[in-house]
C-alpha cells in the first residue's frame, strides 16, 4: 500500500473537551481514496499493543486485502441488518457498543445517513453519543462533507455532497490527522479499483476525480488543519502569557430568510467567522403579524435557522415593520463589524416599486461592512410550493391560513348597488364632487372591514358606477374630461392604501393576540405552579396548562428509586406512551437532550421528548403529542417549548428540594434530641444509678458493719431518691415520645384538682424537703374533668423545676383560683427571674436557662407540660413575679 504524508495537530483546542466525556480523533482526508481508514486502523493497532481496549464499531474495507488484513487483529462488535425498501443495509450497533463500553471504538464514514428507524438520523449523532457515555472515538471523514464548505465544493467539483457533517463536531475534535496523497497516486489507486464509488464511478471519474479538483480539496483540508495549528499556538500563548499580535475583535452577522438561497449565505458567514475566528449571528426579521404563505415557507425557514445553529451561529428573530432599521439597530447594539446579505433575484421594477433593502442597509451602514451575495439560484434548488391550507394552528392557537370568500366581493359589489340607487335621485343636486366622494366610503369600509384586494374590487366597482351613471357622456364607460381619470386613480389608490393599512393592522393584532396568549400561558402556569406545594398538583397543573396551549397530548415522566422513568401525570386517560415510546424517552432522561417527533434524533417517535433540566440535573422528561402533527419545528416554537419545560422543570425541582428540605429538619430535629439523649443518659440516669449501686453495695456487701437505723435509714433514702429520678426521667421521655406520635389519648374523668396537687407533692416529698411549700387552694372549688394521671404528672414536672431553679429553704408556693369557665393552677418559686425574651422559650423542648445554680435534666419537662395542657384545651405560660423568681400558670376548662 502506498504510504501517506500525514499532518497530525496533537494539541486539542482549550475549552472543548468536558470531564468524563471521550476524546474524538478525526482522520481527515481531501476525498475518498487516500487511505482514511488504513491510517485510523494502524493507529489502532498501536494503541492495541499498549494494552488499550480497542473494538471495531463500523470499518468498510471495500474488500481491500490490506485493509482486511489490518482489521482481522483488532476486535469487533457485530453489526446489525435493517431492512428499508425491500433492501437489506448493515448498520453500526450503537446499543451493543453502550452494552460493551471499550476505551477505544473504530468508526468509518462519519457523514454517513442511517437507514430510517434507527435512533439517530446521522452517524455523527451516535458518534456524540459515544463520547458523551465516556468512550474515545477513531472516525474518518472527507473534507467535503464539511457542512459550511458544501456550496464551496459544489462550485469547485460540480457535484452536490448530500451527506454532510456540521462544523461543531470537527471543532469539538481532540486531534485532526491529516491524511493526504498525490492526485496522481490518487487517480492511480482508482484506476486499479482500490477506491469504490458504489454506483457513481463513472460520474466521480469524469466530474470528481480530476487533478484540478483534487489539489482544490487537498487545500481545503490543509487549511482548515492550519487554521486549527493556529488556534491552538494562540491558546498556548495565552494560556502561558506569551505577548503577541493578537487580531482585532470581529463579528459577523447574516441575514436569513425563508428563501433556499439563505442556506449559501449561512455557509458564507461560517467560513468568514472561522477565517477571522470571531462570532456570528444569524438574524431574522419578520414583521409583526406576517404569517407564513405556506408549509414549504414555514419548513425552508425553520431549516436555514437550525443549519445555522449547527454551525454554530446565535440564532436571533426579530419583529419590526421596517427590516432594515431593526437589523442596523442590532448591529449597532452588537458591535457587528460585517454583515452578510443576499440581493434577491427581482427585476428593477420590483425594486423601485417595493424598495431595495440592500440598497437601504448599504445607504445607512456607516462604517459596517456589507458583503453582497447575488441570489442565483442551484440547478437543484426549487421554488417552494404553494400549498394551501386551511385553518392551520399555530402555538397560541390563532389561524394561519384564511378560508377563500367571496362574500366579501359579494357585499362590496351590493354595497356600491345600493349607493346608486340611493344617490342616483338627487344626482342633479348633490353634484359629482359629492358622488364621488360618497363612493368612497364603502371603498373604506370594504379596506378596514377585510383588507386589500375586497377595497381595490370595491374601488373598481366604483370607478365603473361613478363613470358609467355621474360622469357625461352618461351610460358609457367613456370620459369626456380627462380630470375625472385622475380621480378614478385617486379612488383607487384610496383602497389600497386603506386594504393595506387594515391588514397589516389586522396581522398586527393577530400576532399580538398570539404573543398574549404565549405571554399568559406562561404566566398562567407559572402562577399555579407557585402556589401548589404537593408534586401531584405541581404535575397535574403542568400537564392539563401545556395540552390547552400547544393542542396536544402531554405526559410527565419522573424517575422512580431505581433511577427508572415511570409515567407519573398524562394531560388524559388514555395516553400514547408505548415501549419505543418509552425507550425514547430514556434515551432523553439521560443523555439531557430532546429528541424525538420533529428532532433529527429518533424522529420516527410519535411524539417530541424535552428533558426537565436544572442546575441539579435532569429532573423528568416532558413529552408532547401534537394533535395536528407538525414537521420540522421552528425555532419560536422551541424556545415556547423549551420555556415551558424549564418552568416545569423548576416547579418539580422546587417540590422535591421541598422535600429533602424537610426531610433534613427532620433528621436534624432527630440528631438534636439523639444528642440531647445521650447528654442525658450521662448525668440524669448515671448519677442516681451510682448512688443507687453505691448505697445497695454497702448494704449488701458489709455484713461486719453494723448500721444504725438512721444511716441505713439515709442509705435507703438515696436508693429510693434515686430511682424516684430515674422514673421521673424515663416518664418524661415516655410521655414526649407519645406527644411527638400523637399516641397520646386522654382518660378524662372528673377529679378534684386538691387531690391530684396533694398526691404530687406527697411524691416528690424528699425533693421539697429543703423548700418551704405554701398551699393555696379556696375552699368549695368545683370539679375539673382531666386525665388524673397526667394533670398529676405536669404538676410533678412544674415543683421539680421550681426546686431546680431556686436556692434551699426559699419558698415554693402553689396556688389555684377560678375564673369564670376556667380553673387557674400556678407554681412560683423564688429565684433568679428569666429574661423577657426568653418567656415564651421555655416550653421548648431541650430549651435550658443559663443559671449559677447546677441543674440536671433535659430541657423536656415543660415542653411535656405545655404538650398535656394543650391537649385538655388549657394554656400555660411563664412569667416573673414580683419577689424575683418565676410563676409559671396553666388553665383547665371547666
Amino acid at each position: 500500500m502506498t504510504k501517506e504524508r500525514q499532518t497530525d495537530s496533537q494539541e486539542s483546542l482549550p475549552g472543548i473537551e468536558k470531564e468524563g466525556q471521550g476524546k474524538l480523533t478525526v482522520f481527515l482526508g481531501a476525498t475518498a481514496g487516500v487511505g482514511k481508514t488504513y491510517s485510523m486502523l494502524e493507529a489502532a493497532r498501536e494503541r492495541l499493543t499498549e494494552g488499550m481496549d480497542v473494538m471495531a464499531g463500523f470499518v468498510e474495507t471495500h474488500a481491500q486485502t490490506e485493509t482486511e488484513a489490518l482489521l482481522s487483529d483488532i476486535p469487533a462488535i457485530p453489526v446489525k441488518t435493517r431492512e428499508y425498501m425491500g433492501r437489506t443495509f448493515k448498520e453500526m450497533n450503537l446499543e451493543a457498543i453502550l452494552e460493551r463500553h471499550p476505551q477505544l471504538v473504530l468508526v468509518d464514514e462519519l457523514a454517513h445517513t442511517n437507514i430510517p428507524g434507527s435512533r439517530h438520523t446521522k452517524r455523527y449523532q451516535d458518534v456524540e453519543e459515544l463520547l458523551t457515555a465516556g468512550i474515545n472515538v477513531y472516525v474518518t471523514l472527507n473534507i467535503q462533507h464539511l457542512e459550511s464548505l458544501n456550496d464551496v465544493v459544489a462550485q469547485i467539483t460540480g457535484v452536490r455532497v448530500l451527506e454532510t457533517v456540521p462544523d461543531r463536531v470537527l471543532e469539538a475534535a481532540s486531534q485532526v490527522q491529516v491524511v493526504d496523497i498525490t492526485p496522481d497516486e490518487l487517480i492511480q489507486r482508482l484506476e486499479e479499483g482500490k477506491v469504490i464509488i458504489q454506483g457513481q464511478a463513472a460520474e466521480f471519474m469524469k466530474k470528481f476525480f480530476r487533478p484540478g479538483n483534487i489539489n482544490a480539496l487537498r487545500e481545503m483540508s490543509l487549511r482548515y488543519t492550519a487554521k486549527r495549528v493556529d488556534s491552538q499556538l494562540e491558546s498556548y500563548m495565552q494560556t502561558h502569557g506569551i505577548d503577541g499580535p493578537w487580531p482585532s475583535g470581529e463579528k459577523i452577522m447574516v441575514c436569513v430568510s425563508s428563501n433556499p438561497f439563505s442556506a449559501r449565505l449561512i455557509r458564507t458567514a461560517k467560513r468568514m467567522a472561522a477565517r477571522q475566528n470571531s462570532d456570528w449571528l444569524a438574524v431574522h426579521v419578520a414583521p409583526p403579524g406576517q404569517m407564513p404563505k405556506c408549509e414549504a415557507e414555514k419548513s425552508t425557514m425553520a431549516q436555514n435557522l437550525s443549519m445555522a445553529g449547527k454551525l454554530g451561529a446565535e440564532i436571533v428573530t426579530l419583529h419590526g415593520d421596517d427590516i432594515v432599521e431593526e437589523l442596523l439597530a442590532l448591529a449597532r447594539k452588537r458591535n457587528v463589524s460585517q454583515i452578510i446579505i443576499g440581493k434577491p433575484e427581482r427585476t428593477r421594477f420590483k425594486e423601485l416599486l417595493h424598495g431595495s433593502i440592500v440598497d437601504k442597509v448599504i445607504r445607512n451602514s456607516h462604517g459596517i461592512s456589507i458583503h453582497i451575495i447575488c441570489g442565483r439560484r442551484e440547478a437543484n434548488e426549487q421554488k417552494p410550493e404553494k400549498v394551501k391550507k386551511d385553518n392551520g394552528r399555530s402555538l397560541g392557537n390563532i389561524p394561519l391560513h384564511r378560508k377563500y370568500s367571496y362574500t366579501p366581493y359579494l357585499i362590496s359589489a351590493l354595497m356600491m348597488a345600493v349607493l346608486t340607487l340611493i344617490v342616483a335621485p338627487a344626482a342633479s343636486f348633490l353634484g359629482p364632487v359629492n358622488i364621488f366622494m360618497l363612493c368612497v366610503l364603502p371603498v373604506l369600509f370594504s379596506g378596514a372591514r377585510w383588507g386589500k384586494f375586497p377595497a381595490i374590487v370595491t374601488a373598481g366597482i366604483g370607478v365603473v358606477i361613478f363613470n358609467f351613471f355621474f360622469v357625461p357622456p352618461f351610460f358609457t364607460l367613456s370620459v369626456s374630461d380627462f380630470r375625472y381619470v385622475i380621480s378614478f386613480v385617486i379612488l383607487i389608490i384610496v383602497g389600497f392604501v386603506t386594504g393595506t393599512l387594515s391588514a397589516r393592522l389586522k396581522d398586527q393584532i393577530n400576532y399580538s393576540r398570539q404573543r398574549e396568549e404565549q405571554v399568559t400561558a406562561l404566566y398562567s402556569l407559572s402562577r399555579d405552579l407557585t402556589a401548589v406545594d404537593k408534586l401531584e398538583r405541581v404535575l397535574d397543573s403542568i400537564a392539563r396548562k401545556i395540552a390547552d396551549t400547544l393542542d396536544g397530548q402531554v405526559v410527565l415522566l419522573l424517575p422512580d428509586e431505581k433511577n427508572k422513568l415511570v409515567l407519573s401525570q398524562s394531560s388524559s386517560s388514555d395516553h400514547f406512551l408505548t415501549e419505543s415510546e418509552l425507550a425514547v424517552a430514556a434515551w432523553v432522561y439521560e443523555r439531557g437532550l430532546k429528541a424525538g417527533q420533529g428532532t433529527e434524533t429518533l424522529g420516527s417517535a410519535k411524539a417530541l421528548y424535552l428533558p426537565l433540566t436544572t442546575e441539579q440535573g435532569t429532573q423528568g422528561v416532558l413529552g408532547i403529542c401534537f394533535h395536528h402533527p407538525k414537521g420540522q419545528i421552528d425555532p419560536e416554537q422551541i424556545s415556547f417549548l423549551d420555556a415551558f419545560a424549564g418552568l416545569a422543570a423548576m416547579a418539580i425541582n422546587r417540590i422535591k428540594l421541598a422535600s429533602e428540605a424537610r426531610q433534613a429538619h427532620t433528621l436534624a430535629e432527630s440528631e438534636r434530641l439523639r444528642t440531647a439523649l445521650f447528654n442525658s443518659l450521662s448525668h440524669d440516669l448515671r448519677t442516681p444509678l451510682a448512688s443507687i449501686i453505691g448505697a445497695a453495695t454497702g448494704l449488701l456487701e458489709d455484713h461486719d458493719v453494723v448500721y444504725s437505723p438512721d444511716a441505713r435509714q439515709d442509705l435507703l433514702q438515696t436508693i429510693l431518691q434515686g430511682a424516684e429520678r430515674m422514673n421521673r426521667f424515663v416518664n418524661n421521655l415516655l410521655d414526649m415520645a407519645r406527644l411527638e406520635s400523637g399516641m397520646l389519648k386522654l382518660n378524662k374523668d372528673w377529679c378534684d384538682i386538691q387531690d391530684i396537687i396533694g398526691v404530687a407533692v406527697n411524691r416528690l416529698e424528699i425533693v421539697l424537703a429543703k423548700r418551704l411549700l405554701d398551699i393555696d387552694i379556696p375552699v368549695g372549688l368545683p370539679l375539673v374533668q382531666a386525665d388524673y394521671i397526667l394533670i398529676e404528672q405536669v404538676l410533678i414536672n412544674l415543683l421539680d423545676n421550681a426546686v431546680k431553679y431556686s436556692e434551699p429553704n426559699s419558698k415554693i408556693t402553689i396556688s389555684v383560683k377560678q375564673l369564670s369557665a376556667k380553673l387557674e393552677i400556678s407554681v412560683a418559686n423564688r429565684g433568679t427571674p428569666i429574661p423577657e425574651t426568653d418567656l415564651s422559650k421555655v416550653f421548648d423542648k431541650f430549651y435550658r436557662l443559663n443559671s449559677p445554680l447546677q441543674v440536671s435534666g433535659t430541657g423536656l419537662g415543660l415542653s411535656i407540660c405545655k404538650g398535656i395542657v394543650e391537649t385538655h384545651n388549657g394554656e400555660i405560660w411563664a412569667e416573673n413575679n414580683e419577689l424575683g423568681g418565676v410563676t409559671i400558670i396553666f388553665n383547665l376548662p371547666l
